[in-house]
């Protein structure tokens, strides 16, 4: 059965949807249907579009990660999007669930970052290191169940694995990332990283835009949302 992602917004410039864990946003050499490949289908099935369908990919989220991801559907919205990302206009929340409590209720991470493009990871230095990239992002824990905390995470640059090496560095690895150091993977394969929150100005109809995206249906997952909605 073909799968149909799940919808949070669409309009004539943009669409965006919610990932599941284990979809993969682009084309690699896995050979595996990619979300955007996905998302062209549904638009020429739902509009009876001939031929080509253009689809820009704004942005993308690791393999196992899910939540939000925006697409463009004109090349002057993908080449402005473009733009509100490189200007930092793009406001991104994530959730991250985490065994290990972090030292402080809340603050900032900064580090330099190397690619590993061979181990396809990265690994972060608390100084200028050759080759780093300078990246920080904003914590607070939201909540706390009997194993594992919820963290809401405010990255303010966009590098490799940024979110995972760092909340690993700072000794606490996401829950089921084995990459970067937790004990052992989830059973899904997927981490317990979401996208939870987008927001921008519409780069057509100059709007703000708000996105959120329901967390994966799993116990910790759905635990975390109803305390956070019923707070």
């Amino acid at each position: 059965m073909e799968h149909v992602p799940q919808i949070l917004y669409e309009d004539n410039h943009l669409i965006a949807v919610n990932k599941r864990s284990g979809d993969i946003v682009q084309g690699d050499k896995t050979g595996d249907e990619p979300l955007s490949e996905m998302i062209k289908s549904y638009i020429k099935k739902k509009y009876a579009k001939p031929g080509e369908v253009f689809l820009g990919v704004v942005h993308r989220l690791d393999r196992p990660v899910s939540g939000v991801v925006l697409f463009a559907r004109t090349s002057k919205a993908l080449s402005r999007m473009n733009e509100l990302f490189r200007e930092k206009k793009v406001n991104k929340i994530y959730w991250a669930v985490v065994k290990n409590p972090p030292p402080e209720e809340h603050g900032t991470l900064i580090h330099y970052l190397v690619k590993d493009e061979k181990k396809n990871k990265s690994r972060a230095y608390d100084h200028e290191v050759p080759g780093s990239q300078r990246c920080w992002l904003d914590y607070k824990v939201l909540a706390k169940s009997d194993n594992y905390f919820l963290l809401e995470v405010n990255p303010l640059t966009g590098r490799h694995h940024q979110i995972r090496v760092q909340l690993s560095t700072m000794g606490c690895p996401i829950k089921g990332d084995v990459k970067y150091g937790y004990d052992r993977s989830n059973e899904d394969g997927s981490i317990h990283l979401h996208s939870r929150r987008t927001e921008f100005l519409h780069p057509v109809k100059k709007e703000i835009i708000s996105l959120t995206a329901r967390v994966p249906d799993d116990v910790i997952w759905n635990f975390f949302e109803k305390i956070q909605v019923n707070d």
